[in-house]
Protein backbone atom coordinates (compact mmCIF):
# COMPACT_ATOMS: atom_id res chain seq x y z
CA UNK A 1 0.00 0.00 0.00
CA UNK A 2 1.34 3.43 -0.89
CA UNK A 3 2.02 5.59 2.10
CA UNK A 4 1.58 9.23 2.80
CA UNK A 5 4.56 11.47 3.39
CA UNK A 6 5.93 10.83 6.87
CA UNK A 7 7.37 14.29 7.51
CA UNK A 8 5.17 15.99 10.06
CA UNK A 9 4.63 19.72 10.07
CA UNK A 10 3.60 21.90 12.97
CA UNK A 11 0.49 24.04 12.93
CA UNK A 12 2.62 27.13 12.39
CA UNK A 13 4.34 25.47 9.44
CA UNK A 14 0.95 24.84 7.85
CA UNK A 15 -0.03 28.46 8.44
CA UNK A 16 3.23 29.60 6.84
CA UNK A 17 2.55 27.42 3.76
CA UNK A 18 -0.98 28.76 3.59
CA UNK A 19 0.30 32.35 3.82
CA UNK A 20 2.68 31.85 0.90
CA UNK A 21 -0.08 30.09 -1.05
CA UNK A 22 -2.22 33.22 -0.69
CA UNK A 23 0.71 35.54 -1.48
CA UNK A 24 1.70 33.71 -4.67
CA UNK A 25 -1.91 33.33 -5.82
CA UNK A 26 -2.62 37.01 -5.21
CA UNK A 27 0.51 38.01 -7.12
CA UNK A 28 -0.50 35.88 -10.13
CA UNK A 29 -4.07 37.23 -10.10
CA UNK A 30 -2.81 40.82 -10.01
CA UNK A 31 -0.24 40.12 -12.75
CA UNK A 32 -2.95 38.68 -15.01
CA UNK A 33 -5.23 41.60 -14.15
CA UNK A 34 -2.47 43.97 -15.30
CA UNK A 35 -2.24 42.00 -18.53
CA UNK A 36 -6.01 42.31 -18.99
CA UNK A 37 -5.51 46.08 -19.12
CA UNK A 38 -4.38 45.68 -22.74
CA UNK A 39 -7.65 43.96 -23.72
CA UNK A 40 -9.99 46.03 -21.56
CA UNK A 41 -12.10 47.06 -24.56
CA UNK A 42 -12.86 43.42 -25.31
CA UNK A 43 -13.55 42.64 -21.66
CA UNK A 44 -16.04 45.46 -21.20
CA UNK A 45 -17.62 46.10 -24.60
CA UNK A 46 -17.82 42.46 -25.71
CA UNK A 47 -18.01 40.40 -22.51
CA UNK A 48 -19.44 42.58 -19.74
CA UNK A 49 -21.94 44.49 -21.88
CA UNK A 50 -22.62 41.63 -24.29
CA UNK A 51 -25.74 40.38 -22.43
CA UNK A 52 -27.13 43.94 -22.59
CA UNK A 53 -27.71 43.49 -26.32
CA UNK A 54 -31.09 41.85 -27.22
CA UNK A 55 -29.28 40.06 -30.09
CA UNK A 56 -27.02 38.21 -27.62
CA UNK A 57 -26.72 34.53 -28.54
CA UNK A 58 -28.63 33.31 -25.46
CA UNK A 59 -31.66 35.46 -26.24
CA UNK A 60 -31.67 34.29 -29.85
CA UNK A 61 -31.49 30.67 -28.72
CA UNK A 62 -34.42 30.93 -26.31
CA UNK A 63 -36.41 32.95 -28.83
CA UNK A 64 -35.96 30.24 -31.48
CA UNK A 65 -36.75 27.61 -28.86
CA UNK A 66 -40.10 29.24 -28.05
CA UNK A 67 -40.88 29.43 -31.78
CA UNK A 68 -40.08 25.73 -32.10
CA UNK A 69 -42.52 24.78 -29.33
CA UNK A 70 -45.09 27.34 -30.48
CA UNK A 71 -45.40 29.15 -27.13
CA UNK A 72 -45.72 32.85 -26.33
CA UNK A 73 -42.41 34.55 -27.14
CA UNK A 74 -43.13 37.96 -25.56
CA UNK A 75 -40.66 37.37 -22.74
CA UNK A 76 -38.06 35.34 -24.66
CA UNK A 77 -37.90 37.52 -27.78
CA UNK A 78 -37.39 41.02 -26.44
CA UNK A 79 -36.63 43.51 -29.22
CA UNK A 80 -35.03 45.99 -26.85
CA UNK A 81 -34.26 46.35 -23.17
CA UNK A 82 -35.82 49.32 -21.47
CA UNK A 83 -32.95 50.29 -19.20
CA UNK A 84 -29.87 52.49 -19.09
CA UNK A 85 -26.63 52.00 -17.19
CA UNK A 86 -25.35 55.01 -15.32
CA UNK A 87 -22.53 55.96 -12.98
CA UNK A 88 -23.52 57.86 -9.84
CA UNK A 89 -20.23 58.06 -7.97
CA UNK A 90 -17.12 60.11 -8.73
CA UNK A 91 -14.83 57.06 -8.53
CA UNK A 92 -17.52 54.58 -9.58
CA UNK A 93 -16.19 53.71 -13.01
CA UNK A 94 -12.57 53.57 -11.86
CA UNK A 95 -13.39 51.25 -8.93
CA UNK A 96 -15.54 49.04 -11.14
CA UNK A 97 -12.75 48.96 -13.73
CA UNK A 98 -10.12 47.76 -11.24
CA UNK A 99 -12.29 45.08 -9.62
CA UNK A 100 -13.44 43.77 -12.98
CA UNK A 101 -9.82 43.31 -14.11
CA UNK A 102 -9.03 41.57 -10.81
CA UNK A 103 -12.02 39.28 -11.31
CA UNK A 104 -10.77 38.51 -14.82
CA UNK A 105 -7.36 37.76 -13.31
CA UNK A 106 -8.94 35.35 -10.83
CA UNK A 107 -10.94 33.53 -13.52
CA UNK A 108 -8.02 33.21 -15.94
CA UNK A 109 -5.55 32.35 -13.17
CA UNK A 110 -7.80 29.76 -11.52
CA UNK A 111 -5.75 26.77 -12.79
CA UNK A 112 -2.66 28.21 -11.08
CA UNK A 113 -4.61 28.70 -7.85
CA UNK A 114 -5.63 25.04 -8.09
CA UNK A 115 -1.98 24.10 -8.48
CA UNK A 116 -1.12 26.02 -5.31
CA UNK A 117 -3.98 24.32 -3.45
CA UNK A 118 -2.75 20.93 -4.69
CA UNK A 119 0.75 21.60 -3.39
CA UNK A 120 -0.74 22.57 -0.01
CA UNK A 121 -2.77 19.36 0.42
CA UNK A 122 -0.23 17.09 -1.32
CA UNK A 123 1.58 15.92 1.87
CA UNK A 124 -1.67 14.45 3.22
CA UNK A 125 -2.21 12.22 0.18
CA UNK A 126 -0.97 8.78 -0.72
CA UNK A 127 1.89 8.47 -3.20
CA UNK A 128 -0.42 7.23 -5.95
CA UNK A 129 -2.77 10.15 -5.35
CA UNK A 130 0.09 12.66 -5.47
CA UNK A 131 0.76 11.55 -9.03
CA UNK A 132 -2.75 12.71 -9.99
CA UNK A 133 -1.79 16.39 -9.87
CA UNK A 134 -2.23 16.86 -13.61
CA UNK A 135 -5.62 15.17 -13.69
CA UNK A 136 -6.81 17.12 -10.66
CA UNK A 137 -5.88 20.48 -12.16
CA UNK A 138 -7.25 19.67 -15.62
CA UNK A 139 -10.58 18.28 -14.38
CA UNK A 140 -11.07 21.02 -11.79
CA UNK A 141 -10.23 23.71 -14.35
CA UNK A 142 -12.61 22.25 -16.91
CA UNK A 143 -15.45 22.12 -14.35
CA UNK A 144 -14.72 25.70 -13.29
CA UNK A 145 -14.68 27.07 -16.84
CA UNK A 146 -17.84 25.16 -17.72
CA UNK A 147 -19.45 26.79 -14.70
CA UNK A 148 -18.15 30.20 -15.81
CA UNK A 149 -19.65 29.72 -19.27
CA UNK A 150 -22.92 28.51 -17.74
CA UNK A 151 -23.07 31.59 -15.51
CA UNK A 152 -22.28 33.93 -18.38
CA UNK A 153 -24.47 32.41 -21.09
CA UNK A 154 -27.40 31.24 -18.95
CA UNK A 155 -27.68 32.81 -15.49
CA UNK A 156 -26.60 36.36 -16.36
CA UNK A 157 -28.76 36.72 -19.52
CA UNK A 158 -31.82 35.27 -17.78
CA UNK A 159 -31.42 37.75 -14.95
CA UNK A 160 -30.84 40.72 -17.25
CA UNK A 161 -33.74 39.76 -19.50
CA UNK A 162 -36.13 39.52 -16.57
CA UNK A 163 -35.14 42.68 -14.71
CA UNK A 164 -34.79 44.73 -17.90
CA UNK A 165 -38.26 43.82 -19.16
CA UNK A 166 -40.02 43.88 -15.78
CA UNK A 167 -41.91 47.12 -15.22
CA UNK A 168 -44.76 47.83 -12.81
CA UNK A 169 -45.66 51.08 -14.55
CA UNK A 170 -44.88 52.93 -17.76
CA UNK A 171 -44.03 55.95 -15.63
CA UNK A 172 -40.93 54.23 -14.23
CA UNK A 173 -37.65 54.23 -16.12
CA UNK A 174 -35.00 51.65 -15.32
CA UNK A 175 -31.66 53.32 -14.54
CA UNK A 176 -29.27 50.63 -13.34
CA UNK A 177 -26.04 51.69 -11.68
CA UNK A 178 -22.83 50.46 -13.26
CA UNK A 179 -21.87 48.79 -9.98
CA UNK A 180 -25.09 46.75 -9.71
CA UNK A 181 -24.96 45.65 -13.35
CA UNK A 182 -21.30 44.60 -13.39
CA UNK A 183 -21.59 42.98 -9.94
CA UNK A 184 -24.45 40.81 -11.19
CA UNK A 185 -22.38 39.67 -14.18
CA UNK A 186 -19.33 38.92 -12.01
CA UNK A 187 -21.36 37.13 -9.33
CA UNK A 188 -23.10 34.96 -11.94
CA UNK A 189 -19.77 33.97 -13.48
CA UNK A 190 -17.67 33.36 -10.36
CA UNK A 191 -20.41 31.79 -8.23
CA UNK A 192 -21.40 29.41 -11.02
CA UNK A 193 -17.78 28.42 -11.60
CA UNK A 194 -17.30 27.59 -7.91
CA UNK A 195 -20.59 25.66 -7.71
CA UNK A 196 -19.42 23.47 -10.60
CA UNK A 197 -16.46 22.44 -8.42
CA UNK A 198 -18.90 20.41 -6.29
CA UNK A 199 -17.64 16.97 -7.43
CA UNK A 200 -14.05 17.93 -6.56
CA UNK A 201 -15.11 19.29 -3.16
CA UNK A 202 -17.05 16.12 -2.42
CA UNK A 203 -14.04 14.03 -3.42
CA UNK A 204 -11.82 15.63 -0.78
CA UNK A 205 -14.57 15.63 1.85
CA UNK A 206 -15.01 11.92 1.19
CA UNK A 207 -11.25 11.40 1.48
CA UNK A 208 -11.35 13.08 4.88
CA UNK A 209 -14.28 10.92 5.95
CA UNK A 210 -16.57 13.92 6.38
CA UNK A 211 -18.99 12.80 3.68
CA UNK A 212 -20.19 9.34 2.67
CA UNK A 213 -22.31 8.22 -0.29
CA UNK A 214 -24.91 6.95 2.18
CA UNK A 215 -25.14 10.41 3.71
CA UNK A 216 -25.55 12.08 0.30
CA UNK A 217 -28.24 9.61 -0.75
CA UNK A 218 -30.09 9.88 2.56
CA UNK A 219 -30.31 13.66 2.34
CA UNK A 220 -30.93 13.86 -1.41
CA UNK A 221 -34.39 15.35 -0.83
CA UNK A 222 -32.94 18.11 1.32
CA UNK A 223 -30.28 18.70 -1.34
CA UNK A 224 -32.99 19.16 -3.97
CA UNK A 225 -34.67 21.79 -1.80
CA UNK A 226 -31.34 23.57 -1.30
CA UNK A 227 -30.59 23.43 -5.04
CA UNK A 228 -34.00 24.87 -5.93
CA UNK A 229 -33.56 27.58 -3.29
CA UNK A 230 -30.11 28.42 -4.64
CA UNK A 231 -31.50 28.53 -8.16
CA UNK A 232 -34.27 30.86 -7.02
CA UNK A 233 -31.69 33.21 -5.49
CA UNK A 234 -29.40 33.48 -8.51
CA UNK A 235 -32.13 33.58 -11.16
CA UNK A 236 -35.25 35.67 -11.84
CA UNK A 237 -38.40 34.58 -9.95
CA UNK A 238 -39.85 32.43 -12.71
CA UNK A 239 -40.09 28.64 -12.75
CA UNK A 240 -38.49 28.12 -16.16
CA UNK A 241 -35.27 29.93 -15.23
CA UNK A 242 -35.02 28.11 -11.90
CA UNK A 243 -35.39 24.71 -13.56
CA UNK A 244 -32.80 25.56 -16.23
CA UNK A 245 -30.27 26.42 -13.51
CA UNK A 246 -31.26 23.63 -11.09
CA UNK A 247 -30.89 20.73 -13.56
CA UNK A 248 -27.08 20.92 -14.07
CA UNK A 249 -26.53 21.48 -10.32
CA UNK A 250 -28.60 18.39 -9.52
CA UNK A 251 -26.60 16.40 -12.09
CA UNK A 252 -23.40 17.55 -10.35
CA UNK A 253 -24.84 16.36 -7.05
CA UNK A 254 -25.56 12.90 -8.48
CA UNK A 255 -22.04 12.76 -9.94
CA UNK A 256 -20.72 13.69 -6.50
CA UNK A 257 -22.52 10.69 -5.00
CA UNK A 258 -20.80 8.40 -7.49
CA UNK A 259 -17.45 9.97 -6.68
CA UNK A 260 -18.00 9.57 -2.94
CA UNK A 261 -18.89 5.90 -3.52
CA UNK A 262 -15.68 5.36 -5.53
CA UNK A 263 -13.60 6.98 -2.79
CA UNK A 264 -15.26 4.88 -0.09
CA UNK A 265 -14.65 1.69 -2.08
CA UNK A 266 -11.00 2.60 -2.63
CA UNK A 267 -10.48 3.37 1.06
CA UNK A 268 -11.82 -0.07 1.98
CA UNK A 269 -9.46 -1.67 -0.54
CA UNK A 270 -6.45 0.21 0.88
CA UNK A 271 -7.17 -0.93 4.45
Amino acid sequence: MAKKETKEMSFMDHLEDLRWLLVRSTFVVIAIACGCYFIDDFIFDTIIFGPKDPSFITYRFFCELTHFFGVDDTYACAQEFNFKIQNQEVSGQFSMYLWTLITAGFVIGFPYILWEIWKFIRPALYEKERKMAGSFIVISSILFFIGVLFGYYVIAPLSINFFATFNVSKHIENLFTIDSYVSMIKMSIVASGIVFELPIIIYFLAKLGLVTPQFLRKYRRFAIVIILTLSAIVTPPDIASQIIVAIPIFILYEVSILIAAMVAKKEITNE
